[in-house]
């Protein structure tokens, strides 16, 4: 991100649980709050105002009305929040960051940001694609399908007056850091032309490389917007994530990632997602977090 020119940081929290199926991401927000997020922020330089929470639906007293995309109305509402406040702060030349909740946040992420720029591009740092449809998916879990929902790949059952769909350029996707993968979210992937960074590609390529080749795609008018999944991450260095595959990224990994975004300073936006303190150990998935967010912003080691 390039920090010369965007100075501002806008933390909008978004405690979104109706995603996923484990109780606990709802917290996420405050967790990386309490790990001194703007605190860090603060001491590289950038002033931050953080808009505290949008408003969300509490699970007991919503209504399940449809399994293959469960919660759908009550995740579109919140994330027409989320992206209603994305719009303004992009607008104002703040640089907005997202602290989820379950990755169904990012429909409102991308959609403010392709509302107020048009379609862009993402890099989708996750262990899932997240490229599902109430068709393919095997949960009927929209935090899986954020990313399909963000390609226009969901149909009419995503669509608000909040934002554009297609939000994204298919070509203007890269994944890095994925492991888990179903049937159908495969098929997507290849029909949509998305590039896709396995880890079995990262052990050889090593990450500098995906993360470069990464950035080539991304880069582009309009915007480039960073979603990171925490479970990403091996679960050896951030526990605290719903859903865990062994394998991921290392710690160091994960921040050279972070520091090759700073260094490109294409980024101009910033999600994290999936933090669970209920599953942490001593709020260290969280602190990592803030962490990265630091990296990702131009932190650097000397």
């Amino acid at each position: 991100m390039n920090a010369d020119r965007q100075r501002e940081v806008a933390i909008i929290g978004a405690p979104l649980d109706l995603g996923q199926d484990r109780r606990g991401v709802d917290m996420g927000p405050s967790a990386m709050r309490s790990a001194g997020l703007a605190e860090r922020l603060e001491s590289l330089g950038f002033r931050v105002r953080d808009h505290g929470n949008v408003e969300t639906a509490v699970r007991e007293a919503t209504a399940l009305r449809d399994e293959r995309a469960q919660f759908l109305p009550e995740i579109k509402e919140t994330c027409e929040r989320i992206a209603a406040k994305v719009a303004e702060e992009t607008t104002a030349g703040a640089i907005p960051l997202v602290l989820g909740g379950d990755h169904s946040v990012a429909l409102g992420t991308l959609g403010g940001l392709a509302a107020a720029h048009g379609p862009g591009g993402v890099l989708w740092i996750d262990a899932h694609s997240d490229i599902n449809t109430p068709e393919t998916s095997p949960s009927g879990n929209v935090h899986g399908m954020a990313l399909g929902a963000a390609l226009g790949l969901g149909g009419d059952a995503f669509a608000s007056d909040a934002w554009p769909l297609p939000a994204l350029d298919p070509k203007r996707v890269a994944l890095v850091g994925v492991r888990q993968l179903d049937d159908g979210e495969r098929h997507l992937l290849r029909e949509a032309g998305v590039r896709v960074f396995t880890m079995s590609e990262i052990d050889r390529i090593g990450v500098e490389r995906a993360l470069r080749e990464s950035l080539d795609r991304v880069a582009g008018p309009n915007f480039v917007h960073v979603s990171l999944d925490l479970d990403a991450l091996d679960p050896e260095i951030a526990p605290g994530v719903g859903t865990p595959v062994r394998g991921g990224l290392t710690y160091r990994e994960a921040h050279l990632a972070l520091e090759l975004v700073a260094e490109s300073g294409l980024a101009g936006s910033l999600e994290v997602v999936e933090v669970n303190p209920i599953l942490d150990r001593e709020n260290t998935t969280a602190l990592t977090a803030v962490e990265l967010v630091a990296s990702a912003l131009g932190k650097k080691i000397f």
